[in-house]
């Protein structure tokens, strides 16, 4: 066991820019000076200090407020994991507008502000899904080994840090990684299980129509849209997605094309949605009603919602889980009372937390599709980092997040060395 003074001295090397002698019995001292690779990769200059304590560095906020005002890069020392702690380095994570609302402090679910990695001010690791690998294990760890691949439990673990420790019953384990990459996995636990849910948990599906039944849902092109494109054409639900124009009108022709090709049976704009010929084109689409519209699905609100629950057949249900115009939902009352419709909210977070088992089968289930090829990845525009990635190019690319039109969903790729 080390004394006190050796666990100081051990901390205090892995924070200065003094040079390590590296010596094994036997063999002669080697000089390794930080900042001198530790791999082959480019840019890597992370590396492990004498007493096993792994540097990284994760994006914190300790007040809220806009990403690039509040988050900072911070660099701090994690020791060998003992107990039932595991070591993790990231793979991926994704940067969903629910992370940006939670550090602007406008989401409901708000990490605590903690001081466990030697900040100044209490903080908080930004991000909520991410694909990690497992590195190091403490003694008493069962469920997990080094190599493994594994996303987060629950919500609010902080996933935006090269690398990270927790305990493993934090940690849900990618039983079969074969066949899948660090974005697949990544990314599965938010859109695709929010799609996933609201089909199953929301309509009592008629499956011996399958083929004859509808769901119609607005932001058909986000991460949760396509999720539900895919997953409907894999159960024999037809689908009907909305799309805000692009620039041009080749553009949104295109973006048609692409959804069409995930599987949409149709797919309209915004303004098709709100113009006084969108219940013929509904007629047309469903022969007439004969092929009932069950569910919406609706992240935007205002008309939009509106509109959604008009085509809905009697006893149907719309469900809730996003609010990108920032409109309230407004309902006419003859829908509640002629049409008996039922308006639900859905929060992948709060479900998730609330039923962990139930969730990891869900993303067993869609990573079982992906494998297949049945699930195809969602667009990103990827963010490399690397040891060496100054803070102000990973909060710029945080910033972007729920700016406009994008060509995918921001993706941090870290692609540092053990």
């Amino acid at each position: 066991m080390f004394s006190r003074s050796a666990a100081r001295a051990a901390i205090d090397i892995s924070r200065s820019n003094a040079p390590i002698f590296l010596k094994a019995r036997g063999a002669p001292a080697t000089r390794q000076r930080r900042g001198t690779p530790s791999s082959s990769l480019p840019g890597v200059r992370r590396y492990i200090s004498v007493y096993g304590y792994t540097q990284a560095k994760a994006l914190v906020y300790s007040r809220y407020g806009e990403p690039k005002d509040v988050l900072q890069l911070h660099k701090h020392s994690i020791s060998p994991p003992h107990g039932s702690q595991v070591t993790l380095r990231l793979l991926a994570a994704p940067l969903n507008p629910a992370d940006v609302n939670q550090i602007q402090g406008v989401y409901p679910s708000k990490p605590p502000f903690q001081t466990a990695l030697g900040t100044q001010e209490p903080c908080a690791v930004a991000g909520n899904e991410g694909a990690f690998e497992v590195i190091a294990t403490g003694s008493s760890v069962r469920t997990v080994s080094k190599g493994d691949w594994v996303v987060m439990k629950q919500t609010g673990q902080g996933t935006w840090r090269t690398h990270a420790q927790m305990n493993e019953t934090q940690l849900i384990k990618i039983e079969n990684k074969d066949g899948l990459t660090p974005l697949q996995i990544s990314t599965v636990s938010v859109n695709p299980v929010t799609a996933y849910r609201m089909i199953k948990d929301f309509c009592e599906w008629d499956w011996l129509r399958s083929g004859e039944e509808w769901l119609i849902q607005n932001g058909a092109n986000s991460g949760v849209g396509r999720a539900a494109i895919q997953l409907a054409r894999e159960w024999g639900i037809k689908t009907i997605n909305v799309v805000r124009e692009r620039k041009t009108a080749e553009e949104t022709e295109a973006l048609k094309a692409e959804l069409h090709e995930l599987g949409a049976t149709a797919v309209v704009t915004e303004a098709e949605l709100l113009s006084r010929d969108f219940k013929d084109m509904v007629n047309g689409f469903t022969r007439n009603g004969k092929e009932p519209i069950r569910l919406a699905l609706n992240c935007v609100g205002g008309k939009s919602a509106t509109a959604l629950a008009k085509t809905l057949a009697p006893g149907s249900h719309l469900v809730t889980y996003g609010a990108m115009s920032k409109q309230p939902v407004s309902l006419p009352s003859g829908l509640l009372i002629f049409k008996n419709l039922a308006f639900d909210g859905f929060w992948v977070s709060k479900w998730g937390d609330k039923h962990p088992q139930l969730k990891e089968n869900t993303i067993n289930d869609v990573l079982q599709l992906t494998r297949a090829g049945k699930f195809k990845d969602i667009p990103v525009e990827e963010i490399k980092w690397v040891w060496d990635t100054d803070g102000s190019s990973l909060t710029a690319g945080v910033q972007e997040t729920l700016s406009g039109y994008r060509g995918g969903k921001g993706l941090l790729k870290y692609e540092g060395g053990d």
